[in-house]
Parts: C-alpha cells; structure tokens; sequence
C-alpha cells in the first residue's frame, strides 16, 4: 500500500511535469516561457486534477478515505474536505485557460494555506496521536507542506524571468 500511496499521490504532478517538457519541446520554448508552461500544466493538472479527485473521493468513497487517513469513519468533514478540494481543483484547471499571473498567484495561495494547514495536522496527528496511516503520515503530508511551495517558487521564477526579458527587450527598442 505505501508504494500505491506514493504513485497515487505523485502521478498527476509527474504527469504534468512530462506534459509540460514534451510542451515546451514542441513550441521550442524556452527561459520564463518554458517556466510559465511548467507552472500552468502543475496548476491545470498536478493540482487542479489532484484536488477534483481528491474531491471525488472524499465525496464518493468517505468511509474509505477515512480509514486511508487514519481517521473514524462517517464523519461529516468528508463532505465539508470534499467540496473544497472539488472547487478549488476546478480553479486550479481554470489556470490552463486563464493564463494571468494574478489569479495563479491567488489559485497558489489559496490552496497553499489549505495545503500547508493540512500537511502540520497530518505532523500534529503523526506526533501527538501516533498515527501513520499511509495518507496521514506518508506521501501526502510530504505534498500537502512541499507543493505549494514548489508552486510559488516557480510563480516567482516565472515573474522574474518574465520581467527580466521584458526589461531587456524595452532596452533593445530604446
């Protein structure tokens, strides 16, 4: 199980990454372009595909979730976990069409403080109750405290870059 949960949590963030190469491959992209493709395919589908699913299944399959987690089952945050992931999953694939700076910055913060809060209760529940259950103390506390910062890092490279490029193609012209 420890390995499925490691390539069920990982796979779409691989997919998008291999995406994103064979993306910039294509159109010959390179410096904050080929940035700007790798962030919108992890945004589209490392999180906008992950949080739908990981909706779907807090939605679909609670019990089962739970007991993934570590946690009693019929609880009602499962409806509660589920609809937040389902539409902040949908902002995250909105990022493939929306291509603005702005609102990834707001779809990388909104679902960072999510996913960051959710990866220390995982710690607080590994160190304080024990529990290490594969979707508890494995690959996605490691996600949930690492991704969005993995996100926002490329969002400012992307910026930088961006702006970079910009500056010297004004100096060019000017």
């Amino acid at each position: 199980m420890n390995g499925l949960a490691w390539l069920s949590t990982f796979l779409l963030p691989l997919l998008a990454l291999l995406i994103a190469v064979i993306h910039i491959y294509w159109k010959k992209y390179s410096g904050w372009q080929a940035i700007g493709l790798v962030l919108m395919w992890q945004l589209g589908i490392g999180l906008g595909v992950g949080l739908i699913w990981a909706g779907i299944g807090h939605l679909l399959m609670p019990d089962r979730v739970a007991a993934g987690i570590g946690w009693p089952t019929g609880s009602p945050f499962q409806r509660e976990v589920g609809m937040w992931d389902l539409a902040l999953g949908i902002v995250g694939v909105l990022c493939l069409v929306i291509r603005d700076e702005g609102f990834w910055a707001a779809t990388i913060i909104a679902t960072g403080v999510f996913f960051v809060s959710a990866g220390l209760g995982h710690v607080y529940e590994l160190l304080v109750h024990g529990n290490t259950a594969a979707f508890n103390a494995g690959p996605v506390m490691y996600l949930d405290l690492f991704y969005p910062l993995i996100l926002a890092g490329l969002l400012i490279l992307y910026h930088v870059k961006k702006k970079e490029a910009g500056e010297r193609v004004l100096s060019v012209v000017i």
